[in-house]
């Protein structure tokens, strides 16, 4: 398989020699693995007085060190004095008690400890439980629209994007089918292998058809009592009480983002309907189906993920009775997005532009849409080509 180096690579040598914990978290397939052994290349390449010990729980030879005290006792034993010691540990949460070795380790002062673990295993809102030490997280993402095109050294489109996503595994196979076999089956491990044997849950389909249901609904505005509503439609009975701590499920598992909202003018956040995001969209596809398309949903998936990957928090804008897709904050930095399909049409184009006109202050204001043109100004606002966007 072509590996792809990934700005990702960038952020964990930035903080090489820190005292912090470096966690390397995310969905399941998303390249942390990987990310690990180019790292470790890295270190082989650079740092002549280093000395690697790695451990890599998918691996058989791993087993015997998947009881803690195993697991300390051959890194303690394969310390090297007057060296930089390096731990690289792969999916560190298939050692029960793992979080003791590294807490031991990280205390000795001896280490610059590098993980990674599966989404809901390793969560930022759980490290300050795990570690007693800082940690420094870095979160994987699919492949953007700009790795894919390199990935396929630029015979790519967005088109295909759109249809096929950016799962790195998927990216081996030729074929369509065999690519949303492959999603779908890392949906099912997710899903199955994740969730479901890591929280109690009475009836385990339900979390399936709650997923399905916003899979066919991202980017709409959410709330566990209207879902609980809907679905009732289609004689499924799950409580508001139960879809809430099942979201939260699918959220900590990294296959949806959470997009709170954000009244513009009351300059607050919004405690209801908040908007829910794949981490990569192809998953919708290969589990629903790629009849009756709404690009602009995909499109708008697609952003919001963007935005997140560039560094951005994202929310959703109120403004009145109007939405704006997206209010993007990074520092001091603030830009307000929509994201269209297709503006050809002048009402359509009026249609997405209206809400951006009423904004008084004077941060950017952007409509993403398929203009297949240069970027261009409307009375204040960028129009911008969305794969143009998409690929700086």
């Amino acid at each position: 398989m072509k590996l792809l180096e990934r700005d990702y690579l960038n952020k964990i040598i930035s903080v090489k020699g820190t005292p912090d914990i470096k966690v390397i978290t995310g969905i399941r397939r998303s390249g942390k693995s990987c990310l690990l052994l180019q790292f470790m290349e890295y270190i082989k390449k650079n740092d002549q007085n280093s000395n690697i010990i790695h451990i890599d729980f998918n691996s058989l030879s791993s087993k015997p060190y998947l009881e803690y005290h195993a697991l300390n006792n051959y890194i303690e034993s394969n310390y090297e004095i007057n060296k930089n010691n390096y731990i690289c540990i792969d999916e560190v949460q298939m050692c029960s008690g793992f979080e003791k070795v590294i807490n031991s380790l990280h205390s000795s002062m001896k280490y610059d400890i590098y993980i990674t673990g599966s989404n809901a295993f390793l969560l930022s809102s759980d490290l300050a439980t795990l570690f007693t030490g800082r940690t420094y997280t870095i979160e994987v993402l699919p492949f953007s629209y700009k790795e894919c095109l390199k990935y396929y050294n630029y015979d790519y489109s967005l088109n295909r994007y759109v249809l096929e996503g950016g799962m790195p595994g998927a990216l081996v196979y030729s074929s369509s089918e065999d690519k949303y076999k492959y999603i779908r089956d890392v949906f099912e491990t997710l899903i199955i292998r994740d969730i479901i044997h890591k929280y109690p849950m009475r009836n385990k389909n339900n979390i399936h058809d709650l997923a399905y249901f916003m899979m066919d609904n991202i980017s709409s505005l959410t709330s566990a009592n209207n879902i609980s509503k809907e679905i009732e439609k289609i004689n499924l009975k799950i409580s508001d009480k139960t879809i809430k701590q099942y979201i939260e499920y699918l959220t900590k598992s990294y296959l949806f983002y959470k997009i709170r909202r954000y009244d513009i003018k009351g300059k607050k956040y919004l405690s209801t309907n908040d908007k829910y995001y794949l981490a990569d969209h192809s998953f919708r596809y290969a589990s629903l189906g790629t009849k009756n398309m709404d690009y602009g949903q995909i499109y708008e998936n697609i952003v919001a993920m963007e935005l997140i990957r560039r560094g951005y928090e994202v929310y959703a804008g109120k403004l009145y009775q109007k939405e704006i897709d997206f209010v993007a904050v990074k520092q001091s930095a603030k830009l307000y997005i929509r994201v269209s399909d297709d503006i050809s049409n002048k009402k359509t184009f009026e249609r997405e532009v209206s809400s951006l006109l009423e904004i008084r202050d004077n941060y950017p204001k952007i409509l993403l849409a398929n203009t297949h043109h240069d970027e261009y100004q409307y009375e204040g606002i960028k129009i911008v080509d969305i794969e143009k966007w998409l690929s700086n």
